[in-house]
């Protein structure tokens, strides 16, 4: 009797670990895609108006400050219960559990969010609603806005992708399963520099055509 109330007792706690990771993998998912699902139509709207000759409302400063607080939290709750899942999975698995190179993986993709969001949020921001667009930036402040906001998207979807790739775990090691990342980035980098540099002469031709017949004049 004793040994079945024993065994009872254990898989209710298992049960209530079960049901608290599941909670806390919830609500780690929700924060991850509301982020995704901003910073993805956000880079969309940038791409379109700067495809079409303005990018004045992407360095909205409203648009701007709505950005920054809902990845900022959407990030500090990633980090919650990111900690979270890992303290559960740790009091089941041991030390043995932070040697799993997908973990490590996550972990690196969360810090470098972190790092870069900060830089995004204390320099390039401020230095969008200062200049009103992207295009009217200085140079070397473009060619960060551009890098930083290209690591910042490709970071949040490596990030998801590592979330859901259980078969990753073990498997690969943390070279072999970060080869990727840098080169999304490179490839996002010089895909948007190539854009922005188009935007911005076309920008300059037209506001040559508008100044030359007042110049005539």
């Amino acid at each position: 009797m004793e040994l079945y109330h024993l065994m009872t007792s254990l898989f209710q706690q298992e049960a209530t670990m079960e049901l608290m990771r599941m909670g806390i993998v919830y609500a780690h998912l929700i924060a991850c895609c509301v982020a995704i699902g901003l910073v993805l139509t956000s880079d969309v709207a940038m791409i379109k108006q700067l495809v079409q000759g303005n990018d004045a409302a992407h360095s909205d400063k409203t648009h701007l400050d709505t950005l920054k607080k809902t990845v900022l939290f959407a990030l500090a709750a990633l980090w919650v219960t990111g900690i979270g899942i890992v303290l559960l999975d740790y009091s089941v698995k041991g030390a043995v559990y932070f040697l799993n190179p997908k973990l490590q993986a996550k972990i690196l993709i969360v810090m470098l969010l972190t790092i870069n969001g900060f830089l995004l949020h204390s320099v390039v921001m401020p230095a969008l609603v200062k200049a009103g667009t992207l295009l009217k930036l200085e140079a070397n402040a473009r060619t960060l806005a551009v890098f930083s906001g290209v690591v910042s998207g490709v970071s949040w979807f490596y990030a998801a992708m590592l979330g859901i790739a259980r078969p990753l775990s073990w498997k690969y090691s943390l070279g072999e399963i970060m080869f990727a990342y840098p080169l999304f980035i490179c490839a996002g980098f010089i895909m948007m520099t190539l854009l922005v540099s188009w935007a911005s002469k076309r920008a300059e031709r037209v506001t040559r055509a508008r100044v030359a017949p007042a110049l005539a004049s």
